[in-house]
C-alpha cells in the first residue's frame, strides 16, 4: 500500500511503495539543521505527485546530491544522489531520500533510526 506525503503548505506531494524498514538521522550541517529522518528508496519506488514547477532543489559542494524542498513553505522533501551503501558513489544505483517526518498518518516512533555521522564523515 503505497504511503503519502507532502510539505507543510501541501504544495509537494509524493508517494512511496511501502513503509521504510528504518530511517537514517545524519548528522552534517544540512540534515541537522533540517531535521529530517530519511528513508531511502529506488527512484521506481518514488512518485512526485504534484507539479514539478512546486519543487525547489538545493546543490552543495560536489553538487552529487540534489536537495529538493517545496518551492513555496521551504520544507525539505526528497533528495536524489548515488547510493552510498558501500562508502563511496554508486551511480549505477541511485536512490531517493524521503523525508519521512512528512508521510501522512505513519508512526514513525515504530520506526529504527539509524545515526549517521555525516559532520565528520563528509
Amino acid at each position: 500500500m503505497p504511503i503519502k506525503g507532502s510539505c507543510h503548505c501541501g504544495q509537494t506531494q509524493f508517494e512511496v511503495d511501502e513503509m521504510p524498514a528504518d530511517v537514517t538521522r545524519c548528522t552534517c550541517s544540512l540534515c541537522s539543521k533540517r531535521g529530517a529522518l530519511w528513508a531511502y528508496y529506488t527512484p521506481a519506488q518514488f512518485r512526485l505527485t504534484s507539479p514539478p514547477e512546486n519543487v525547489s532543489t538545493y546543490q552543495w559542494g560536489s553538487r552529487t546530491i540534489k536537495q529538493h524542498f517545496s518551492a513555496n513553505c521551504g520544507c525539505g522533501t526528497y533528495g536524489e544522489s548515488p547510493d552510498w551503501s558501500t562508502g563511496k558513489p554508486d551511480f549505477e544505483n541511485p536512490k531517493v531520500g524521503v523525508n519521512a517526518r512528512l508521510f501522512d498518518d505513519v508512526d514513525l516512533d515504530a520506526v529504527p533510526v539509524t545515526v549517521i555521522d555525516g559532520k565528520n564523515l563528509w
